[in-house]
């Protein structure tokens, strides 16, 4: 028979998301241990296997969590400015590349989790590259000129080597490659809105 879990609305089991992810963030996965997370969270550490059935089933849930916020974010944020911009701006964000790198790691030793991450780099791929694919488009710059595809590893790669890099306190070069890009965002984006569509390509 099933064990039967706490409700997924509860405001306990979100503190323990809450507080697993903290700790993830700030000491590694490893550190994420059910007394550590229950103790972050002010609640008895029983509680934890109350709302998972496992610390895989609580890492998966936090990834789902952060995962579904970070695509219906990013769905909003183009719904608001659909340009370059936007999806540099969503994708430069060097905490989220850190939460991403720590499940990276955590991946390597649980298949779960790594079926699961790849999942959602699918789904999430799909929606970046389909927005920047129409951008450019908009923009009149050919995929001979510049793929989608290309256009955005470049984004979203050289974030996550920053993030790497971040934690190994190693910046060299960061400042200089976030202006570079952002110069060459700022351009493109002036050029079509002077005039109006055509690009180069």
């Amino acid at each position: 028979m099933a064990k039967r879990l706490g409700g997924t609305g509860s405001g306990t089991r979100a503190l323990l998301l809450d507080a697993a992810e903290r700790l993830l963030l700030s000491e590694g996965y490893a550190a994420v241990t059910s007394r550590r997370v229950a103790a972050d969270a002010g609640v008895k550490p029983q509680l934890v296997h109350y709302y998972f059935a496992s610390m895989d089933d609580l890492f998966l849930e936090v990834y789902r969590r952060r995962a579904e916020q970070g695509i219906e974010g990013f769905v909003r944020a183009m719904e608001v400015q659909r340009s370059l911009w936007t999806v540099w701006r969503f994708g430069s964000d060097l905490r989220a590349g850190a939460f991403n790198i720590e499940f990276a790691a955590l991946a390597n030793h649980r298949k779960t989790i790594r079926d699961e991450m790849a999942r959602y780099a699918r789904r999430f791929r799909k929606l970046q590259l389909d927005a920047i694919a129409g951008i450019l488009a908009d923009y009149g710059v050919s995929r001979a000129v510049c793929p989608p595809v290309v256009a955005l590893l470049a984004m979203t790669g050289i974030t996550q080597i920053m993030a790497i890099e971040e934690v190994l306190d190693v910046a060299d070069g960061h400042v200089e490659t976030v202006r570079f890009i952002e110069d060459l965002i700022r351009t493109v984006e002036h050029d079509h809105a002077v005039t109006g569509s055509r690009g180069p390509g």
